[in-house]
């Protein structure tokens, strides 16, 4: 049968943190371990055939000052927890995050205008001009 045990462990840094977490995980029978408490202060252990006060004597001798706060089942939680929220889903499109999306092309007929602007070639200079090259 699954137990849940917590345990209220001196802890100030993040290497005790992970001392204490690898030392309980290395407990024979430990199915999962958690850090938990408004300071991170608790070590929830989740397994069946944990020896609580063993785990709490060998965190007093590794990291600091522990105190065993709570030994139960692991059930009765798992019942009071409210149901996962749904997962929302996502566009599988592949340029949603980065680019819009390309757009089919489209085909355009550009006309020329009629009359010559004077665009570069074929310019002509209108015929009451004073130029006497021409």
């Amino acid at each position: 049968m699954k137990q849940k045990i917590v345990i209220k462990v001196q802890m100030t840094c993040d290497k005790c943190r992970s001392k204490a977490m690898a030392l309980v995980a290395a407990a024979s029978g430990v199915d999962s371990v958690a850090i938990a408490g408004d300071d991170k202060d608790q070590v929830v252990v989740v397994g069946d055939g944990v020896d609580s006060i063993k785990l709490t004597s060998a965190l007093r001798k590794k990291v600091g000052p522990a105190q065993l706060v709570q030994v139960g089942d692991a059930k009765k939680d798992d019942a009071k927890k409210p149901p996962a929220a749904a997962v929302p889903q996502y566009m599988s499109n592949p340029w949603y995050y980065h680019y819009p999306a390309p757009q089919p092309p489209v085909s355009v007929v550009y006309e020329h205008p009629a009359g010559g602007y004077g665009y570069g070639y074929g310019y002509q200079t209108p015929p009451d001009s004073n130029c006497s090259i021409m």
